[in-house]
């Protein structure tokens, strides 16, 4: 396994090919730090024997102990620890820990392979390439992101039926030794420092949309493709640092006619595979979220208490009341990711037919519940964010820059006037309004709001996969037997 001090050596000898306002720069850029620092995270906790049980895994391809953001699923126990890993490490990070993805979509990649060599009767090799590719993710601890979402154009159209054919990535050219594919994308979380970039369509295809039913694997600086990287840091700090500065950084991840060997396409042209891709993707990522939003939960109710004891009104029974919100949510949350771990199976849901064997035998998290979990935390940021905005006042809007309380003439006078609970030191209240700051009144804590609510899927596409999986017709006809329905045909109206 690498240290965080190898990977930012690796990504020193990657090609200049982000561009971030207009400039390209290297991938190291004092920019891309508070992102390097926040993945850097995940290789401290793997080297750390008192997280080794969370962090790391056994391959099941070679014996060796791997970073647990390299493992496939082999169990349910798998499961539950990908999601405590991801809540822990998140809690550490203050947020994103920004490396789900590559876990999320090998796995994905991982099934799909399988399933399409299996129904093309060993014409294809999708699967050993993907454990071609997979054994070496693995030894050299590499960092992957997932590149699913696509422009898309005309929301009201399909692939097939864009005015432009290249608003979904497709595939322009077969050749004897790869393919060649175009388009672009977007959303792209953490690929302007990852090492590898998995890309996996993006929504269900039609039988005559095979150009757009394409899996593959680029390291991040491959030759056709460009990145434009959009930065999320916090504002920088000169006298009174946080404890931890996370960023984030997500992509335009452009194809311009790049080039793909056939080793490292895992998809091409099987029309049912490719949207079994886009589903498993997101269910995987969304099982990640029942870790994660729990671990952002935490932050926001330890954020929303300390507001409420440095402003004295810890004890008040509405603050108890808004702290009971954010727990419930966020603990009903983590149950229902809890849950599709424990449910995990090497199994698919089928509308229409239930849950089906899929996959070479790794472990698929329980579909109904990973969505559950998924649309309820997403659902509620906003709402957790009001009631941060309701304990902490108008406060961290107006709060004075820094220089202020390091100037003689005003230090004094604003410690002095920024003090509400005489038992706070008013210089660590000063720190507690900054962090509430950095939440809720800059640029980046309004990115993060958007990112929490649509990442990995918006609400609405939750609903969707909830309501298309759950047996409502089952308890339809529970009842109808309570009520005593007969389900009798209605006698033909008689005419006059």
């Amino acid at each position: 396994m690498r240290t965080k001090k190898q990977f930012v050596e690796g990504l020193r000898k990657m090609r200049k090919n982000i561009y971030v306002d207009g400039q390209k720069i290297d991938r190291d850029d004092e920019l891309q730090m508070p992102t390097i620092d926040t993945i850097g995270l995940t290789f401290d906790y793997a080297a750390d024997p008192k997280h080794q049980d969370l962090c790391t895994a056994t391959s099941h391809l070679t014996g060796e102990k791997i970073n647990r953001f390299c493992h496939i699923h082999q169990s349910k126990e798998d499961l539950h620890k990908k999601q405590d890993m991801t809540r822990l490490l998140c809690q550490a990070a203050g947020g994103c820990i920004q490396r789900c993805m590559g876990i999320d979509g090998s796995n994905a990649i991982y099934n799909v392979s399988y399933e399409a060599d299996k129904q093309n009767n060993g014409a294809t090799q999708y699967h050993n390439n993907f454990k071609k590719w997979l054994e070496r993710f693995q030894k050299e601890d590499l960092v992957g992101c997932c590149a699913q979402t696509d422009v898309k154009g005309d929301r009201m159209k399909r692939p097939s039926q864009q005015k432009d054919p290249d608003l979904y990535v497709r595939v322009v050219e077969r050749k004897k030794d790869g393919i060649v594919v175009r388009g672009s994308k977007v959303h792209n979380s953490e690929a302007s420092v990852a090492d590898e970039i998995l890309v996996v369509p993006t929504r269900a295809l039609l039988p005559e949309e095979k150009d757009w039913a394409v899996a593959f694997a680029v390291p991040g600086d491959w030759e056709g493709v460009k990145q434009v990287v959009t930065v999320h840091n916090l504002r920088d700090r000169k006298y009174f640092k946080r404890g931890f500065a996370p960023g984030a950084t997500d992509s335009y991840t452009i194809f311009d006619d790049a080039f793909i060997p056939w080793e490292r396409v895992f998809l091409c042209g099987e029309t049912i595979h490719g949207g079994t891709c886009a589903l498993l993707f997101a269910l995987f990522h969304r099982h990640s979220y029942s870790g994660c939003k729990p671990a952002l939960g935490d932050l926001m109710l330890g954020t929303v208490a300390l507001a409420a004891d440095y402003n004295g009104i810890g004890k008040t029974s509405h603050v108890r009341d808004k702290l009971a919100e954010i727990i419930r949510v966020s603990e009903l949350g983590y149950a229902a990711g809890f849950t599709a771990s424990e449910l995990g199976k090497p199994e698919v849901y089928i509308p229409g037919m239930g849950f089906h064997p899929y996959g070479p035998g790794s472990y698929i998290p329980h579909s109904i519940y990973a969505n559950v979990g998924r649309c309820l935390t997403g659902e509620a940021v906003f709402r957790e964010a009001e009631i941060l905005c309701d304990v902490s006042g108008g406060m961290p809007a107006t709060f004075p820059y820094e220089g202020d309380f390091v100037n003689p003439e005003t230090k004094d006078l604003l410690y002095k006037y920024i003090t509400r609970n005489p038992d706070v030191h008013p210089e660590d209240a000063a720190q507690l309004w900054r962090y509430v700051g950095d939440m809720i009144c800059s640029a980046s804590g309004g990115i993060h709001l958007l990112g929490s609510y649509h990442g990995g899927g918006s609400p609405i596409m939750e609903a969707i996969a909830i309501t298309t999986q759950y047996d409502v017709e089952g308890r339809k006809k529970m009842v109808k037997k309570l009520a005593g329905i007969k389900d009798r045909k209605p006698e033909p109206a008689k005419s006059k």
